[in-house]
């Protein structure tokens, strides 16, 4: 009767851990897409702000960036300085409009928009950007960004 007993229990158990979740649940993903678009705004917000110690939170450590011009700075700190000295360089007004964001991994997304600066000294510019995201420590930051210029269709 007792060995009845236990395996009874250990099936309640497990039961009602699977009903109380699992580390394996589901992520929300409408939350993390709000996230990640929050991060990105404050991205810009912290760029036009000259906000480098907001800017820096934003990074990985081991963030990249591959900009239009070629330039690729790497690390948190390089990123920082050449983001905002780029602000400075390239004045007006930026925006993006995050169109897709895609989780090929868990703590991993993808997130693609138009890119334009508009009204500045380098003149209007309209670009794509890729942002790679990482959730850490349970929050989403830049891992890696891609500037790219569109180029005319191929003939």
């Amino acid at each position: 009767m007792y060995a009845a007993l236990t395996s009874t229990m250990a099936v309640i158990l497990l039961f009602t851990g699977a009903l109380a979740g699992s580390p394996q649940e589901k992520p929300d993903r409408a939350r993390d897409e709000a996230a990640i678009r929050d991060v990105v705004k404050e991205y810009f917000g912290s760029r036009d702000r000259s906000d480098a110690a907001t800017l820096a939170t934003l990074f990985t450590a081991d963030a990249d960036q591959l900009v239009s011009s070629g330039e690729w700075r790497r690390g948190r700190e390089e990123l920082v300085k050449g983001t905002l000295a780029s602000s400075q360089q390239t004045t007006g007004t930026r925006t993006i409009a995050i169109e897709t964001i895609r989780f090929p991994l868990a703590d991993v997304a993808i997130a693609d928009g138009r890119y334009e600066i508009t009204g500045g000294s380098g003149g209007d510019r309209r670009m794509w950007s890729t942002f790679v995201m990482a959730r850490q420590d349970g929050r989403w930051q830049i891992s890696a960004i891609r500037n790219m210029l569109p180029a005319p269709p191929a003939k």
